[in-house]
């Protein structure tokens, strides 16, 4: 079987999509910077062959969509990290309880605060 343009394009973002998956799954964010521009390069040469329907090109969507749920996980991994890192910090400024009455109250803490010794 000849290789035609397409399928060495297919075969190449084959093998792009599986190392950002393998990146995505291993939490390589470093990696998986460097794959996007190969991933928008071979994606747009595809598109220009104007291919309408292949089984490879229908894995390939299979992969693209299977990458984009793990895209999807990892951010809203970071956003949840990003969440509880801004609540710690938020009770390091402030200390809070709750009344009888069911409302909060919050308190500042100092910083640095200075226990004077007396003799």
């Amino acid at each position: 079987m000849p290789t035609t343009p397409e399928t060495s394009l297919v075969k190449s973002l084959e093998e792009v999509l599986d190392l950002e998956r393998t990146a995505l799954v291993e939490g390589d964010l470093d990696r998986l910077h460097h794959t996007a521009p190969e991933k928008e390069k071979l994606i747009g040469a595809l598109n220009d062959l104007e291919v309408l329907d292949s089984d490879e090109l229908i894995r390939l969507q299979k992969k693209v969509e299977r990458n984009q749920a793990l895209l999807n996980s990892a951010a809203e991994g970071i956003r949840a990290v990003a969440d509880r890192m801004a609540e710690l910090r938020r009770v390091r400024q402030e200390f809070s309880t709750y009344g009888a009455d069911g409302q909060r109250s919050g308190y500042a803490v100092r910083h640095h605060a200075k226990l004077e010794k007396r003799a």
